[in-house]
């Protein structure tokens, strides 16, 4: 008495556009499917449910899928489902994206001192309190690559003589 189930698990399913579903019963990279299916990227699937107050719903939970574009070089891992996505889908996203962060930046320009973000003034006190303490980050010193060592603070003693 085997378990039927346990070949669907340890399968790669590959949604097309088209509606087809292929599985792979093999680890394969990204690159290998977008090369067998030009014009498509590869993107990982995820289902998330976010809690909304304000739902008509009993349940209160709303259910969407979050799609993560992979790179050609990341490996396709068993039991995971991969959507094919066309290049011009992509396109349009990324635009969109870009639209929607450029409307962002005129909207805090125009809002002026009075539009700072929550976020901004958080940051803003984490960077003086880092700079207090002298522990900036290797970025914000601009070291480049060079990793920043740790130099204790020590206070000179004077030495009384008896």
């Amino acid at each position: 008495m085997g378990n039927c189930q346990a070949a669907e698990i340890s399968a790669v399913v590959i949604q097309h556009p088209n509606g087809r579903i292929e599985r792979l019963y093999w680890p394969t990279t990204a690159e290998e499917i977008m090369k067998s299916n030009p014009g498509h990227h590869v993107a990982l699937v995820t289902i998330c449910v976010a809690q909304e107050k304000q739902q008509e719903n009993s349940n209160g939970h709303v259910r969407f899928t979050r799609v993560r574009l992979l790179k050609p070089k990341d490996m396709l891992l068993v039991g995971q489902v991969y959507r094919l996505i066309t290049s011009q889908e992509v396109n349009k996203a990324l635009k969109a994206r870009k639209l929607k962060k450029i409307k962002q930046a005129q909207s805090r320009t125009d809002s002026g001192p009075a539009g700072v973000m929550e976020s901004d003034i958080i940051v803003n006190h984490q960077e003086e309190n880092q700079e207090r303490d002298g522990q900036k980050s290797t970025a914000a010193a601009g070291s480049g690559s060079r990793a920043r060592h740790w130099r204790p603070k020590l206070q000179s003693i004077s030495e009384s003589v008896s």
